[in-house]
């Protein structure tokens, strides 16, 4: 029985990779080499896209005479094999088991960038919009202090409504780009996936890890109504809240009217 750690000799590889495994390896294996650190193996894939089937283990190789248990021996008929043959069938199934993991791994990988390809398309563009909207905002609500805005007070108000409707509109589309993205994200969730910023990155985006994109729990309106923080229209609409009681107290304060 094979320990935790083991040895494999030169001709115990070329025994394992050339003959035993030979007729069940992944389609996209190209390369299997020793490790240059001298421990383990290291396994090269041609590209997956994801949407290939789930790299499995062939359940024939279970039959095999070359890599199946004692009782399969006796089952069929055959001698029994000695401890080294049974410790080489180990070794084999043993690498077998450890190239389809890393196959998947590389699979799902693969599968997060093309979704990410797939789902992204103009999310710079939307976030853009969102910037120069709020710039907007910013731009409108600093003019009420300018002493020029008292001479024309309802129609600086109304200007200013006008962008809070547009950062409003602009926030909401981006949320719903950037929820795709992070439902994206989640899917392909795994102990050794891409990290969102890196995801982004390889799928062309770079420009990505600049983006607001929240979990996908944060989107959506809560029981009040209302947006998460985590989200644009979350800020946007605390935003407005603050611009219009604002004005409302200098309204009241000044008895200014504002339409």
């Amino acid at each position: 029985m094979l320990g935790t750690t083991f040895q494999v000799t030169a001709d115990e590889y070329k025994d394992i990779f050339n003959v035993r495994l030979a007729p069940y390896l992944p389609a996209h294996l190209a390369k299997v080499e020793p490790n240059p650190s001298g421990r383990g193996i290291t396994y090269t894939f041609k590209p997956f896209t994801g949407r290939e089937p789930r790299p499995e283990e062939p359940r024939r190789y279970f039959d095999d005479p070359k890599l199946c248990y004692r009782h399969q021996d006796r089952e069929a008929g055959r001698p029994e094999a000695d401890e080294a043959e049974y410790d080489l069938r180990e070794k084999a199934c043993h690498f077998l088991s450890e190239v389809y993991t890393q196959a998947r791994i590389e699979w799902r990988n693969a599968a997060h960038i093309t979704d990410l390809k797939a789902t992204v398309k103009n999310t710079g563009d939307l976030y853009k919009q969102y910037v120069q909207a709020k710039t907007a905002v910013d731009a409108a609500f600093a003019y009420l202090r300018d002493p020029d805005a008292a001479k024309e007070w309802p129609a600086a108000v109304s200007r200013l409504i006008d962008t809070h409707d547009a950062l409003k509109t602009a926030a909401k589309t981006f949320d719903d780009r950037a929820q795709e993205i992070a439902e994206v994200h989640e899917k392909h969730l795994h102990e050794y996936g891409y990290g969102d910023d890196e995801a982004l990155k390889i799928a062309g985006f770079p420009e990505g890890k600049d983006w607001p994109i929240a979990s996908t729990y944060d989107y959506g309106r809560n029981y009040r109504g209302e947006y998460g923080s985590q989200t644009l229209s979350g800020q946007a609409q605390a935003l407005i809240r603050e611009q219009e009681e604002h004005v409302a107290k200098v309204g009241r304060l000044t008895g200014i009217p504002t339409t």
